[in-house]
């Protein structure tokens, strides 16, 4: 059986796919990195304590057949358009190039809607940068997931992403048709159509919008 590897296991969509994964018993082993160790136990989970500045001393924990990276945060959280570019482009990145020297042949990647490294928005200019940067690389399969707005609740709380999710909430009921690609998404529709995407093992690059996560995540 196949073996995965899941990082930003603590976020939204991070710790849906770990629960997506154990459950499916579509791997032999789904490893996870953290900070520090998570609160659960499963016999088919492994955990490994990385410090993403310094991931080069765990390279020869970073072995996996497919590499599901869900790191992210927030300007506000970052601090800095520097500290927000380190979590979504530099980890990611890093990540994708370890894994390949470790002969991972699958990466799922989360990324946005509107990713576009010539956005003049940062953040989606960011996504966009590391969208291009990982499909170079040279794995058999990357995988890029762009999902809309993401339900469910965060560890910080942030009134404006609140005030959009309850607008949305509302207004996810006449999106349909074309309006699906930007339907607030549940986190455990994103983890499911992510490994149902992994299991066809399709070869190249995919680029997966809002949309087609929803037909894939029922």
């Amino acid at each position: 059986m196949r073996t995965a590897l899941i990082a930003g296991a603590t976020g939204l969509v991070g710790k849906a796919t770990v629960y997506a994964l154990l459950e499916s018993n579509a791997y032999s082993r789904v490893t996870v990195l953290v900070r520090k160790p998570l609160a659960m136990k499963h016999h088919l989970l492994h955990q490994v304590i990385v410090d993403w500045d310094q991931l080069e001393n765990n390279q020869h924990d970073l072995v996996a057949d497919d590499v599901y990276c869900c790191l992210g945060t927030t300007m506000r959280n970052a601090g800095s358009k520097e500290a927000f570019r380190k979590v979504d482009f530099t980890y990611p990145l890093n990540l994708a190039t370890i894994c390949l020297q470790n002969k991972a042949s699958q990466y799922l990647l989360v990324s946005a809607m509107g990713a576009n490294p010539q956005s003049i928005v940062f953040y989606n200019q960011v996504k966009g940068e590391v969208e291009k940067a990982i499909a170079s690389l040279g794995f058999e399969t990357v995988t890029i997931v762009r999902p809309a707005l993401l339900l469910g609740n965060r560890k910080e709380f942030r009134v404006g992403e609140v005030v959009a999710k309850t607008v949305m909430r509302l207004l996810n009921i006449v999106m349909v048709g074309p309006l699906l690609k930007y339907k607030a998404i549940e986190p455990k529709v994103v983890a499911k159509a992510m490994l149902q995407l992994a299991l066809k093992e399709n070869k190249g690059v995919i680029v997966v919008e809002n949309n087609t996560l929803f037909e894939l995540g029922r």
